[in-house]
């Protein structure tokens, strides 16, 4: 490996499969070009690279277009959450609020 290049991996994870590739790419290289040089948008349909939120070693990056990479960096590829965790939690809270409080009236 030249001076001027870099060894990254970038993983992405279905809910069914996952899939890592190896590339040699040249120094600065960003984090969404290593993303849509990996070629993983061919084995998952669907796969948006120019969209999806990436991240290196499980910290999104929050501008993937300007953050250049260094040797040995793994890009992650995230898929887009289908529910706010904040407002699941919530919900759950409420359910189990709700919960409480009919066996407590059957209760008493």
């Amino acid at each position: 490996m030249a001076n001027n290049e870099l060894s990254v991996e970038v993983v992405f994870a279905a809910p069914d499969r996952q899939m890592l590739v190896t590339l040699q790419l040249p120094a600065g290289t960003t984090v969404r070009q290593a993303a849509l040089q990996s070629g993983l948008q061919a084995h998952f349909a669907g796969l948006d690279l120019a969209a999806a939120p990436l991240g290196l070693f499980g910290k999104v990056v929050a501008e993937p277009d300007l953050q250049a990479l260094e040797n040995g960096d793994r890009v992650e590829i995230y898929r887009p959450l289908l529910a706010d965790p904040k407002e699941v939690r919530k919900r759950r809270a409420a359910q189990a609020a709700e919960r409480a409080r009919k066996a407590a009236l059957s209760g008493a």
